[in-house]
């Protein structure tokens, strides 16, 4: 038995544009709460998504409680401001508190953060590998940090910091930052999780991705299926329907037993929307294998109707406390 409450205690979730990723990433957050533990969720890319998911105005810089979690675990979220990263930095290595809000006024700090970019992602990294590593009173103050991370065309740079600093400085605190955050994004407490749908393209960019993290020696977690549908007919019926073998004549009884009027056209257009979605549940289904073939856990998270919103979270939370088996040890 590990004596911290998770093996894997820094969760980063990428995945392509579209996939819902922040939208999994906050539910992952609510999942590694239950059961009365502390999360941060960590918000990297300056688009107060996390906000408007938990329905609380623009989030500062500064951890704020927005989620209780079951079993009274609590969610609280932080939207990285940049600037304030680096002032913070500053301070903290170079004692240069005044001296950096100057910085600020002049337009010094997006300049450096521009003409080294690399400056930028470390600064982030940074800050998530602090709260990882936080403690008071020789405890840590999580019990399990998730990164809401750039997409995946993006991750491997973003979270391989030695390299981005390589041509900044070769020794000194910026490099000693970078050797520390890659000394917890490397280590068996980091684990990258994918989000992808049923889609060739996304499912390609995980692939990549995955090929990408390994290569740099970056540990790859579970690829999180998001947005699959269940199957609305019988399999036999999904056959023929993806075949279009089913004809608006067919319906006309079933449309009449279920005291609807047995017009051609609702007839019509029911059949279309089978064969619709018959193909699509066949397309979808298709790619599972290749997901399979990527040789991570997987789990899939259902396509839910209407806005995400927090009771969305919750139900997303449980299918993921399932997958990561938290519900014993909440």
């Amino acid at each position: 038995m590990s004596p911290e409450p998770f093996p894997v205690r820094c969760h980063v979730v990428t995945g392509k544009g579209g996939t819902g990723k922040t939208t999994v990433a906050a539910a992952l957050a609510l999942a590694l709460a239950a059961g009365g533990h502390r999360t941060l969720l960590v918000e990297t890319e300056g688009r107060q998504g996390i906000a408007q998911l938990f329905d609380t105005p623009p989030l500062p810089y500064e951890e704020r409680r927005v989620a209780v979690a079951r079993g009274g675990g609590e969610v609280k979220a932080l939207a990285i401001d940049l600037e304030e990263a680096l002032l913070e930095y500053l301070e903290l290595f170079y004692s240069m508190k005044r001296a950096g809000r100057a910085l600020r006024k002049m337009g010094a700090v997006d300049f450096a953060t521009t003409i080294a970019p690399g400056l930028r992602d470390v600064l982030l990294t940074g800050k998530v590998k602090e709260a990882v590593t936080r403690k008071v009173d020789g405890q840590r103050v999580y019990d399990a940090v998730v990164v809401d991370a750039p997409p995946t065309g993006r991750i491997t740079r973003f979270l391989n910091v030695t390299d981005e600093v390589a041509g900044l400085a070769r020794s000194g605190p910026i490099k000693t930052q970078s050797d520390g955050v890659m000394a917890v994004l490397r280590s068996p407490q980091t684990a990258v999780h994918l989000v992808t749908l049923l889609e060739d393209m996304p499912v390609q960019e995980t692939a990549d991705a995955i090929d990408e993290l390994t290569a740099t020696g970056l540990p790859v977690g579970s690829v999180l299926v998001n947005m699959a549908t269940e199957p609305l007919l019988p399999p036999a019926s999904l056959a023929r329907a993806a075949e279009g073998a089913i004809t608006a004549a067919e319906l006309a009884p079933a449309l009449a037993a279920g005291g609807l009027p047995a017009d051609p056209a609702i007839a019509e257009g029911l059949v279309a929307e089978a064969v619709e979605h018959a193909r699509r549940w066949q397309s979808q289904d298709a790619l599972r294998s290749r997901v399979a073939e990527l040789g991570r856990p997987t789990v899939e998270l259902p396509m839910l109707i209407g806005p995400i919103d927090l009771g969305s979270l919750y139900e997303l939370a449980g299918r993921l406390e399932a997958h990561l088996g938290l519900g014993a040890a909440a």
